[in-house]
Protein backbone atom coordinates (compact mmCIF):
# COMPACT_ATOMS: atom_id res chain seq x y z
CA UNK A 1 0.00 0.00 0.00
CA UNK A 2 1.30 3.47 -0.91
CA UNK A 3 1.94 6.31 1.47
CA UNK A 4 -0.31 9.31 1.97
CA UNK A 5 2.29 11.47 0.16
CA UNK A 6 2.32 9.11 -2.84
CA UNK A 7 -1.47 9.19 -3.01
CA UNK A 8 -1.50 12.98 -2.76
CA UNK A 9 1.10 13.19 -5.55
CA UNK A 10 -0.98 10.87 -7.74
CA UNK A 11 -4.05 13.05 -7.21
CA UNK A 12 -2.10 16.23 -8.07
CA UNK A 13 -0.87 14.77 -11.35
CA UNK A 14 -4.30 13.35 -12.23
CA UNK A 15 -5.82 16.79 -11.58
CA UNK A 16 -3.11 18.36 -13.76
CA UNK A 17 -3.77 15.93 -16.65
CA UNK A 18 -7.55 16.32 -16.48
CA UNK A 19 -7.24 20.10 -16.35
CA UNK A 20 -4.97 20.19 -19.38
CA UNK A 21 -7.24 17.83 -21.33
CA UNK A 22 -10.17 20.12 -20.46
CA UNK A 23 -8.19 23.11 -21.78
CA UNK A 24 -7.75 24.75 -18.37
CA UNK A 25 -4.26 26.23 -18.25
CA UNK A 26 -4.99 27.60 -14.76
CA UNK A 27 -3.99 24.16 -13.42
CA UNK A 28 -0.42 24.92 -14.49
CA UNK A 29 -0.34 27.97 -12.20
CA UNK A 30 -2.07 26.06 -9.39
CA UNK A 31 -0.08 22.82 -9.48
CA UNK A 32 3.40 23.68 -10.82
CA UNK A 33 6.30 25.41 -9.11
CA UNK A 34 7.45 28.66 -10.77
CA UNK A 35 10.90 27.16 -11.39
CA UNK A 36 9.53 24.04 -13.11
CA UNK A 37 11.87 22.32 -15.56
CA UNK A 38 10.23 20.52 -18.49
CA UNK A 39 13.01 18.25 -19.76
CA UNK A 40 10.76 17.05 -22.62
CA UNK A 41 10.46 20.53 -24.20
CA UNK A 42 12.63 22.33 -26.73
CA UNK A 43 15.31 24.44 -25.01
CA UNK A 44 13.41 27.72 -25.46
CA UNK A 45 10.35 26.29 -23.65
CA UNK A 46 12.12 24.15 -21.04
CA UNK A 47 12.16 26.48 -18.04
CA UNK A 48 9.26 27.81 -16.03
CA UNK A 49 5.50 27.87 -16.15
CA UNK A 50 5.30 30.06 -19.26
CA UNK A 51 7.38 27.56 -21.25
CA UNK A 52 5.12 24.72 -20.13
CA UNK A 53 2.06 26.72 -21.14
CA UNK A 54 3.54 27.22 -24.63
CA UNK A 55 4.10 23.47 -25.01
CA UNK A 56 0.60 22.67 -23.77
CA UNK A 57 -0.83 25.35 -26.06
CA UNK A 58 0.79 23.74 -29.10
CA UNK A 59 -0.41 20.29 -28.06
CA UNK A 60 -3.98 21.49 -27.48
CA UNK A 61 -4.04 23.43 -30.79
CA UNK A 62 -2.70 20.44 -32.74
CA UNK A 63 -4.96 17.92 -30.99
CA UNK A 64 -7.92 19.74 -29.41
CA UNK A 65 -9.92 16.54 -28.87
CA UNK A 66 -7.09 14.55 -27.31
CA UNK A 67 -7.75 12.07 -24.55
CA UNK A 68 -5.42 9.76 -22.67
CA UNK A 69 -6.62 6.16 -22.65
CA UNK A 70 -5.20 2.93 -21.24
CA UNK A 71 -3.75 4.98 -18.40
CA UNK A 72 -1.48 3.34 -15.84
CA UNK A 73 -0.32 5.51 -12.92
CA UNK A 74 2.51 4.67 -10.53
CA UNK A 75 3.30 7.06 -7.68
CA UNK A 76 5.70 7.31 -4.78
CA UNK A 77 6.66 10.07 -2.36
CA UNK A 78 8.56 12.02 -5.06
CA UNK A 79 7.62 10.79 -8.57
CA UNK A 80 4.47 10.02 -10.53
CA UNK A 81 4.76 8.00 -13.75
CA UNK A 82 1.89 7.81 -16.23
CA UNK A 83 1.83 5.45 -19.20
CA UNK A 84 -1.00 6.15 -21.64
CA UNK A 85 -2.16 6.23 -25.23
CA UNK A 86 -2.99 9.70 -26.50
CA UNK A 87 -5.86 9.44 -28.98
CA UNK A 88 -6.74 12.50 -31.04
CA UNK A 89 -7.57 14.10 -34.35
CA UNK A 90 -4.59 16.00 -35.76
CA UNK A 91 -5.45 19.57 -36.80
CA UNK A 92 -2.01 21.21 -37.17
CA UNK A 93 -0.37 21.95 -40.52
CA UNK A 94 3.04 20.67 -39.41
CA UNK A 95 4.91 18.69 -36.77
CA UNK A 96 8.47 19.66 -35.90
CA UNK A 97 8.69 21.63 -39.14
CA UNK A 98 7.42 18.82 -41.39
CA UNK A 99 4.12 19.52 -43.20
CA UNK A 100 1.27 17.25 -42.12
CA UNK A 101 -2.23 16.67 -43.44
CA UNK A 102 -5.03 17.68 -41.11
CA UNK A 103 -7.85 15.47 -39.86
CA UNK A 104 -5.92 12.24 -39.28
CA UNK A 105 -6.97 10.09 -36.31
CA UNK A 106 -3.93 9.24 -34.21
CA UNK A 107 -3.06 7.02 -31.25
CA UNK A 108 0.39 7.50 -29.72
CA UNK A 109 1.92 5.61 -26.79
CA UNK A 110 3.70 7.75 -24.23
CA UNK A 111 5.20 7.80 -20.77
CA UNK A 112 5.30 10.94 -18.63
CA UNK A 113 7.26 11.33 -15.40
CA UNK A 114 6.62 14.15 -12.95
CA UNK A 115 8.71 14.97 -9.88
CA UNK A 116 6.88 16.73 -7.08
CA UNK A 117 8.11 18.67 -4.04
CA UNK A 118 5.99 20.48 -1.48
CA UNK A 119 2.81 19.51 -3.34
CA UNK A 120 3.97 21.13 -6.60
CA UNK A 121 5.20 19.70 -9.90
CA UNK A 122 8.86 20.73 -10.18
CA UNK A 123 10.15 18.57 -13.07
CA UNK A 124 8.70 16.72 -16.05
CA UNK A 125 10.07 14.18 -18.54
CA UNK A 126 8.26 12.48 -21.41
CA UNK A 127 8.86 9.75 -23.97
CA UNK A 128 6.39 9.70 -26.86
CA UNK A 129 6.24 7.66 -30.03
CA UNK A 130 6.73 10.69 -32.29
CA UNK A 131 7.94 8.47 -35.16
CA UNK A 132 4.69 6.49 -34.95
CA UNK A 133 2.78 9.78 -34.97
CA UNK A 134 4.63 10.88 -38.13
CA UNK A 135 3.70 7.59 -39.85
CA UNK A 136 0.05 7.96 -38.79
CA UNK A 137 -0.02 11.51 -40.15
CA UNK A 138 1.48 10.41 -43.45
CA UNK A 139 4.30 12.93 -42.95
CA UNK A 140 6.82 10.13 -43.52
CA UNK A 141 6.41 6.72 -45.03
CA UNK A 142 7.81 3.42 -43.74
CA UNK A 143 10.70 1.89 -45.60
Amino acid sequence: MGSDVAERNRRIVERFIEGILDGRLDVVDQLCAPGLINHAAAPQARDGIDGLKRVIGFSRAAMPDQRWTERVVIADDEYVVVRAVRESTWTAESFRGIPTPQGAKTAVEMVHIWRLANEKIVEHWAVRDDLGLMFQLGAISPG
